[in-house]
C-alpha cells in the first residue's frame, strides 16, 4: 500500500464514528473514560462485548457482528490503515455492534475493566517462532493472564490460525497451566465438528491459505 493510501486510510479513520485511536498516555490513564463503560459509553446497549485481537482488516469482527446483531465486537490492531476497510463496511451497512481501537495488545487490561469481556478472538496472529519473539505470541502465559483480568469469569477464548506450531504450542501450555480445553480441532475443513463460525468466516490471508492447502486449526478454552 502506497504512502498517499495509507495516509488517506488514517485520516479517514478520523472520522469514523465506531473508531477509537487514543496515545498511549491516554489509554494508561483511561483519559478516553471508556475503561468499564464501553457498553454504557460506546455501544449503548448492554449486549455482551466480544474482542479480536490483531484484527487485520476486521473481516472477522464485522461477520461476527453480522452473524450476531445481540452482541457487540471490537477489532484491535495497531495498524488502523489495515482495519480502516472493516470499520469502513460497518459504517456502510449501518451496523452499531462494530468498533475498532488502534492500539497495542499488550495494553488491553488497561482499555477494558475487570470482567467486561465475554470472548475473545486471536485470528491468524503471527507465531512469533524465534525465541527470542515469545513474549509478543498472543497465547503466551503473559498475555493469557492479561486476558484472564477483563474476562468475566466463564470468558471464552477461540484462536484460528494456520501455523501448527502456534496450535501445538498452544495446546501444551494450556494443559501444562491447567487450563479448560473446549474444543480443538487442526483441520477445521476436513475435520466435522467445528463451530459454524469458524468455518463460515474467512479472512483475506485465509483465503490464500487454503489455496496453498494449509490446514487450518482452531482451539476454544477457558483460563483457569
Amino acid at each position: 500500500m502506497g504512502s498517499k493510501n495509507k495516509l488517506k486510510r488514517f485520516n479517514e479513520n478520523k472520522t469514523f464514528h465506531n473508531v477509537v485511536e487514543p496515545t498511549r498516555d491516554e489509554v494508561l490513564t483511561n483519559a478516553l473514560g471508556l475503561k468499564g463503560k464501553w457498553n454504557e459509553k460506546f455501544f449503548k446497549n448492554s449486549n455482551p462485548v466480544v474482542l479480536e485481537l490483531g484484527c487485520g482488516k476486521g473481516e472477522y469482527t464485522v461477520g461476527l457482528a453480522e452473524k450476531y446483531p445481540d452482541k457487540n465486537f471490537i477489532g484491535i490492531d495497531i495498524k488502523g490503515a489495515r482495519f480502516w476497510r472493516g470499520a469502513k463496511t460497518a459504517i456502510e451497512s449501518e451496523m452499531n455492534n462494530v468498533g475498532f481501537i488502534r492500539t497495542q495488545i499488550e495494553l488491553i487490561e488497561h482499555i477494558f475493566n475487570k470482567g467486561e469481556i465475554d470472548e475473545i478472538w486471536i485470528t491468524f496472529p503471527d507465531p512469533q517462532i524465534k525465541y527470542k519473539r515469545t513474549k509478543h505470541r498472543l497465547t503466551n502465559h503473559q498475555f493469557l493472564q492479561r486476558y484472564k483480568k477483563i474476562l468475566k469469569p466463564d470468558g471464552i477464548v477461540h484462536l484460528k490460525t494456520d501455523s501448527e506450531f502456534m496450535h501445538g504450542y498452544t495446546l501444551g501450555l494450556l494443559h501444562g497451566e491447567g487450563h479448560q480445553v473446549l474444543y480443538a480441532n487442526h483441520n477445521v475443513y476436513h475435520n466435522e465438528g467445528s463451530p459454524e463460525e469458524v468455518t463460515s468466516i474467512q479472512t483475506f490471508y485465509e483465503k490464500q491459505y487454503l489455496e496453498e492447502n494449509k490446514p487450518i486449526t482452531y482451539i476454544q478454552f477457558k483460563i483457569s
